[in-house]
């Protein structure tokens, strides 16, 4: 058989005739329908390799030489010409819906499949996890099926066409490009293939055809389940029992007497409900994910049992009242995240490994939602919800972003639309993490909305309905197809004042709030302050958890493939590899490095910005300190702090640092409590912070005992007096002597010689534009200063004395800045007084500070201010102040397209080392941004990867009087005009000394 003909040459396959692919108005033909019936008991799994050829269009003839491929995987991803391609917004070709291209690669599995003989008599069915974008099915050369929905699988009932105890062959076919790729238009990688497990099953002839399970939270617990038989008619005396953690469930004779009345019961589907009351039944949150047992079984006549469903049943309610969510009848805050299903190697196939990986990563830095970003994830994502504790937005597979208008209201869509949205409540309806159904995303907002929220509203009216494209018309229309208020990226204030207006009728939770494109995330800290101090506002979901770097070798190309692994690690990858982002493999049509969007590295290593959210979304919190003690409150919705364990730690500038063990109060949710101070705070000493370090006291699904879940900092004392006053008076009386010595020297040009510099301090105006600074437009204003090329032009170099005053200016294209230099000796070193006035030209501008680099060999960085992690004046929540070490090295985060990076704030002194002990240590005038590192900011700006980039043997360190915020302007609102570098007059000083 080829792809033209079937059952004999010359015939013309059914599936081939109806040209599928452009047909939106076929989503399946053959497809039986999607039920939460669970069959994984006694399956036969088919996934491995299989013969595989990748055909240039569907209808192209198959031919005779075959290769391998693996399944569940992308052909994009194993030796194929079709590599990936990432667009964001536009299709990567030209055709208008329903329209394809012509060149539209087409893979064709086959394998050879060995029925069970146990299986004679057995009701036996195909199930493909996920195929990308169509699937047409054949089996012995006999058409079977078709199936479109990228995301959620298909099931052919295959009974009559092979022999239990033959053998017979299974023939996949996948056509890439088709009418349905217009609607799963999302913001990720093209692949094609069978991304998820392919499966074969038996059941009896008599089935359980769906089971629909709702627990609620008075421990009321409601089965209804559905009964067919392959025969036909329903045979006479079937029944339906169950239990619940062993205890039998009771029939509703009420259900079924109402039904014989309404006659309601037909000859070929039964229904049946069952019933428990659970007393004092533990409820299921986020918090407290509480599962039970259930087993469904459907009885013949004699009693034996014909089919059995396994669930895990959660007992909870979710409503909105008013203006809020509620769970359990609680307003709980959304701390969500998106997520596609990803893996540097293997794409979207996923292994629940994988899952179960990223799920506990997510609840040790504090997020409780996820949405499935932008489509029905693997089904096993949602039992892992369910253990582990997730809300989940649950996202059709709806996204039609480049034509969104046209398809919205295109009736030739309307039954994709109610297809794919109703087939995913079918599958995931019986989960207790699933609190919301999303319609999709980025599809404009039309009748095909409508008529899918219908169907949802009649079949689940136990959940509520969200979608962005709703309710971007009007956040407080009660007429749209949107429960839930669900805008992505509003600016605060807006969101803000929509709460206050007295207007709002709905949840305000954003689908996408804050975008982790490169260095980014600002003001993610101001943003939850502002939610959780006003009402009406709920919180909302990250873009996105992954940066989706697919591991590419860099001689040939080529993607990597399942055999990377062990080739890259926190972040990094090994020589000869790099992370590869659109554009990367050839595509001419793409949008670069947007994909790398994600708050973990392709290898799920946490950026800095997860420690901030940790912060953020701690469960106890230190409200203030007074003279009597501290403050902590509990900020979890449903349990207590006895699952926590903790310890103080008091940090003082001199270097000092205190522990001591913490005894948490018995707080319920929202509660505050005293504690006594748990120091008796040293009279001098200068500034001192409190640290409260909380780990889990016991083994928990997510984490074992000892992990850090926060650390709040309250600040006890501030410093006595400022730092440049105090290193003024510890340096009188020795300039003289110092600088006679000869160790520092400033020459003609007025530049600082030092040992240990190689370059000296000049003014540093320019930074390796971040990912918002380029899409938000900073970067291009900046170089259009010429902020990247200022020309430093040397005005007078004035010696008195010991002292030495170098006024410069630095000319841009606009505008020229006048900086003044004053070296003065002291003990050991030598005190620099710098002075920048940016004109009015230049109002919003990187950074102002100095910038220098040391000699090699000074290997390791120790500091007093905010870290260890990476932060910045809008995005330092996660940082507590401290004394920190750190390799040099180890500084520089490594964001996917080389940016500014590795910055610290709020640092008040810092040492660079040798392993001998010898290096130089610098004393700021107040708390600084410092960034050190082995790049120069020119370098980051020239490389698009990182394996472009050569490490310099010393370092590159940055001290900067004003650093500009990093905002999220890529997609999104830039920082705050409070974390703008203003125009005017800018002072800032440091002490180099050696050690």
């Amino acid at each position: 058989m080829n792809a033209h003909t079937t059952n004999g040459p010359g015939a013309v396959d059914p599936l081939l005739a109806l040209r599928p692919w452009e047909a939106p108005e076929v989503t399946s033909w053959g497809r039986l329908p999607m039920n939460a019936v669970d069959r994984r008991s006694g399956c036969l799994s088919l996934d491995g390799d299989w013969r595989f050829q990748l055909l240039p269009a569907p209808d192209a003839p198959v031919g005779g030489e075959w290769s391998s491929a693996h399944v569940p995987g992308a052909w994009t991803l194993q030796g194929t010409d079709d590599l990936p391609q990432y667009t964001n917004i536009r299709m990567p070709f030209a055709e208008f819906p329903p329209g394809s291209p012509a060149t539209n690669p087409t893979g064709v599995y086959e394998r050879s499949v060995d029925v069970p003989a146990e299986w004679a008599g057995r009701r036996i069915v195909l199930q493909v996890g996920a195929a990308e974008s169509v699937l047409l099915v054949h089996v012995d050369g006999r058409p079977v099926g078709i199936s479109k929905d990228s995301h959620l699988a298909a099931e052919f009932e295959l009974t009559d066409l092979v022999r239990p105890g033959g053998r017979t062959l299974v023939r996949l076919t996948v056509v890439k490009w088709s009418d349905a790729s217009h609607i799963e238009d999302q913001d990720q990688w093209w692949h094609g293939g069978i991304t998820r497990s392919v499966l074969l099953y038996a059941t009896d002839p008599l089935r359980l055809a769906d089971v629909t399970v709702r627990a609620r939270r008075d421990g009321q617990l409601r089965v209804d389940c559905q009964v067919r038989d392959a025969r036909g008619a329903l045979p006479e005396g079937w029944s339906v029992s169950g239990d619940l953690d062993g205890h039998p469930l009771t029939r509703d004779r009420e259900f079924d007497r109402v039904n014989a009345e309404e006659e309601r019961v037909s000859d070929f589907l039964g229904e049946a409900r069952l019933r428990a009351t659970v007393p004092e039944v533990r409820t299921w949150t986020a918090e407290t994910p509480e599962l039970y047992d259930l087993t469904v079984r459907l009885h013949r006549a004699d009693g034996t049992v014909a089919d059995t469903s396994r669930h895990r049943v959660g007992f909870r309610d979710v409503e909105i009242v008013g203006r809020d969510l509620l769970v359990n009848g609680e307003r709980v805050f959304i701390r969500g995240v998106n997520r596609h299903d990803f893996h540097p190697l293997t794409g979207r196939t996923v292994s629940q490994d994988d899952m179960r990986a990223d799920l506990v990563l997510l609840k040790r830095f504090g997020f409780n939602a996820i949405r499935t970003a932008h489509y029905p994830n693997d089904p096993a994502l949602y039992e892992l919800a369910d253990e582990l504790g997730f809300y989940v937005v649950d996202e059709a597979d709806i996204e039609s972003h480049d034509h969104a208008h046209e398809i919205a209201d295109d009736p030739r869509y309307l039954g994709a639309f109610v297809d794919r949205v109703s087939r995913m409540v079918l599958r995931d309806k019986n989960h207790p993490s699933v609190i919301i159904w999303s319609l999709g995303n980025e599809s404009d907002y039309g009748a095909n909305h409508d008529a899918a929220a219908g169907w949802v509203r009649r079949h689940d009216p136990t959940r509520p309905v969200q979608y962005e494209g709703a309710a971007k018309r009007g956040w407080a229309d009660p007429d749209l197809a949107s429960d839930i208020a669900c805008p992505m990226y509003a600016p605060l204030e807006d969101c803000v004042a929509h709460a206050l207006s007295g207007e709002q009728t709905k949840p305000l939770i954003q689908c996408e709030y804050s975008h982790a494109l490169g260095n980014s995330n600002g003001t993610l800290a101001d943003h939850w302050a502002a939610i959780e101090a006003t009402p009406g506002l709920q919180g909302g979901f990250i873009w996105e958890f992954w940066d989706h770097g697919i591991l590419q070798r860099v001689n040939d190309g080529r993607p990597v493939g399942r055999g990377g692994a062990g080739l890259y690690d926190n972040g990094v990858t090994a020589p000869g590899h790099r992370w590869a982002y659109g554009g990367d493999f050839g595509e001419t049509i793409h949008d670069g490095a947007f994909i790398a969007d994600g708050i973990v590295f392709p290898d799920r290593t946490p950026k800095p910005v997860m420690y901030e959210h940790r912060e953020i979304a701690a469960p106890v919190r230190i409200d203030c300190f007074r003279h009597e003690g501290v403050v902590l409150s509990n900020h979890q919705h449903f349990r207590g702090l006895d699952w926590l364990s903790a310890e103080w730690e008091l940090s003082s500038a001199d270097g000092r640092t205190l522990t001591a063990r913490a005894e948490l109060p018995d707080l319920r949710p929202g509660g505050t409590a005293a504690v006594p101070m748990p120091f008796e705070l040293p009279e001098s000493g200068g500034e001192a912070w409190l640290t409260l370090r909380v780990t889990t006291a016991e083994d928990l699904p997510w984490a074992p005992r000892g992990t850090e879940v926060c650390a709040p900092q309250v600040r006890l004392r501030a410093a006595e007096r400022p730092l440049a006053t105090a290193m003024a008076t510890a340096t009188d009386g020795a300039e003289a002597e110092s600088f006679d010595a000869g160790s520092v020297e400033v020459d003609d040009d007025g530049l600082l010689s030092h040992p240990l510099l190689t370059v000296a301090p000049t003014l540093s105006l320019w930074r390796a534009p971040t990912d918002n600074d380029e899409l938000g437009g900073a970067a291009l204003r900046w170089r259009a200063w010429g902020l990247d090329s200022m020309v430093r032009k040397v005005v007078s170099v004035h010696r008195d004395g010991p002292g030495v005053t170098v006024l410069a200016e630095y000319a841009g294209a606009i505008a020229a800045v006048r900086h003044r230099q004053v070296f003065t000796p002291v003990e050991g070193g030598v005190r620099v007084e710098e002075w920048a006035e940016l004109p009015d030209d230049l109002h919003d501008v990187a950074r102002v500070g100095s910038v220098f680099e040391t000699v090699p060999g000074l290997d390791l960085l120790e500091w007093f201010g905010q870290g260890p992690w990476e932060s910045y004046p809008d995005r330092g929540a996660g940082a507590p102040v401290g004394h920190h070490s750190v390799p040099v090295d180890a500084l520089f985060t490594p964001y996917l397209r080389p940016q500014e990076s590795g910055g610290r704030h709020g640092v008040r002194r810092f040492t660079l080392s040798a392993p001998d002990a010898t290096g130089l240590t610098v004393a700021l005038d107040e708390p600084r941004q410092v960034c050190v590192t082995r790049y120069r900011a020119a370098d980051l700006t020239a490389a698009t990867h990182h394996d472009e980039l050569v490490p310099r043997p010393g370092c590159v360190v940055h001290i900067d009087a004003a650093h500009r915020g990093l905002g999220t302007a890529s997609c999104g609102p830039d920082t705050f005009p409070s974390y703008l570098v203003a125009p005017g007059v800018h002072r800032w000083s440091w002490t180099l000394r050696v050690l």
